[in-house]
């Protein structure tokens, strides 16, 4: 076999390995995250929420208004209904 080839077929596995790598360190780390926070909904600033904030919006920092009812933000457990606004649920209206 040509060592070009091999080179480049080795260099391509070891970038795959390395992204496949970073991708389980990330999704670990954001599961671990998540698992002391839940999301609150009607209490983010404009284009300051966290992802998905209904139709309308991808993700993100996407929402228009402060205190939009269906965009949410992660908050520690337990403290989202302290919070004056703030709500498990998407708030209609």
């Amino acid at each position: 076999m040509n060592k070009t080839i091999v080179k480049k077929t080795s260099a391509v596995a070891v970038a795959v390995a390395g992204a496949l790598a970073a991708a389980a360190t990330i999704a670990a780390t954001t599961s671990a995250q998540a698992a002391g926070t839940e999301k609150c909904y009607g209490v983010a600033k404009a284009e300051k929420n966290d992802c998905a904030a209904g139709p309308g919006t991808s993700c993100a920092g996407t929402s228009t208004v402060d205190n939009q009812g269906n965009a949410w933000m992660l908050v520690l457990k337990g403290t989202c209904d302290k919070i004056t606004g703030g709500s498990l649920e998407p708030i209609e209206g």
